[in-house]
């Protein structure tokens, strides 16, 4: 007797092809999920691009916040006039120019107590309602009233960060979205 080689219940041959699929990516599909990405990278980036702008325009316009207060309570503390202008050098006044050349903060006798760098290229920061300088008094009134307006000069984005500084010598950062950059 003779016997037969043993066999598996599921067979040989193109019978194993049929009941195993190969497993992978096709290129269809792979064209979908590269389709999908594109779809949300494209609404994705002006998002990043406005928050990366928000970003920067808030940190110029705290910047300027923290200077204002420091020379408010420098001149209540020194019980002398303290003075916050432009200036192009860090250590003087500038003459002319924006105040996005940077600024400084100095007392009664022209020492410099805080200096703020030039703020970033394309970026603008612009003064109404005052005069070149804001001078603080011994008991921390302004002089005068003033509007700071921190933009992107180039190209113009559509925010915008609007330091006031009231006369009483009370400073607060509030946001527009105009579009405009004086």
């Amino acid at each position: 007797m003779m016997k037969r080689p043993a066999t598996s219940a599921r067979g040989t041959g193109p019978e194993i092809s049929r009941g195993r699929r190969a497993r992978g990516v096709t290129l269809i599909e792979l064209m979908i999920a590269i389709l999908i990405l594109a779809l949300l990278l494209t609404i994705a980036i002006p998002s990043f691009r406005d928050a990366t702008l928000g970003a920067r325009l808030a940190s110029a316009a705290n910047n300027l916040l923290a200077s204002v207060q420091v020379a408010r309570s420098e001149a209540i503390k020194a019980n002398a006039a303290t003075t916050l202008c432009a200036s192009a050098n860090g250590a003087t006044c500038a003459g002319s120019g924006g105040w996005e050349q940077g600024w400084i903060v100095r007392d009664a006798s022209a020492t410099v107590i805080q200096s703020q760098a030039a703020l970033p290229t394309g970026f603008k920061l612009t003064q109404t309602g005052g005069t070149a300088t804001l001078t603080f008094q011994p008991i921390g009134v302004g002089a005068t009233a003033a509007t700071f307006t921190a933009c992107r000069n180039s190209p113009v984005g559509d925010q915008e960060r609007v330091v006031n500084v009231t006369a009483t010598g009370l400073a607060y950062v509030s946001t527009t979205t105009t579009g405009s950059c004086p």
